[in-house]
């Protein structure tokens, strides 16, 4: 009962540090940017346990969840690759954290249209992620209570 606690915690935080790194008109860009590492750091923490997880269970025996299960992880795999283009862009794009560490990255015109790009197919992805586990949610959610 307790893991499933910090289960739902690491993914509440996970959560809100996405939503508030994902609008950048709101928190200015350079809070965006360090909010954007942070939530990248929690994000891959998140999904680097659950595709372990997402993995045993598509291996499983039972043979009825199977495919689901395999979409599940597909989904998480997609949701990893997108974070981390989001954040390897959003890093080469950066008017901020580079800065403060003396470094420059070319290529703006490139990374600029991908960091956007991703973004989105990030955004896709996390609704996606969010109802392929909307019901553990809410049985870890009234657990809680």
């Amino acid at each position: 009962m307790k893991s499933v606690g910090r289960k739902l915690a690491l993914d509440a935080i996970a959560l809100v540090l996405y939503a508030l790194a994902a609008l950048p008109a709101l928190t200015t860009i350079p809070i965006h940017e360090w909010l954007g590492i942070a939530a990248f750091v929690v994000l891959a923490v998140h999904l680097v346990f659950g595709l372990g997880e997402a993995w045993s269970m598509a291996r499983s025996a039972d043979r009825s969840k199977r495919a689901a299960r395999w979409g599940n992880l597909v989904v998480d795999v997609l949701l990893l690759i997108a974070l981390s283009v989001c954040m390897v862009s959003g890093l080469l794009v950066s008017g901020t954290v580079l800065p403060t560490f003396g470094l420059f990255a070319d290529g703006y015109y490139f990374w600029d249209p991908l960091h956007a790009a991703s973004a989105k197919a990030l955004l896709a992805l996390l609704v996606v992620h969010l109802a392929l586990h909307a019901r553990w949610i809410a049985n870890a959610a009234r657990r809680r209570k």
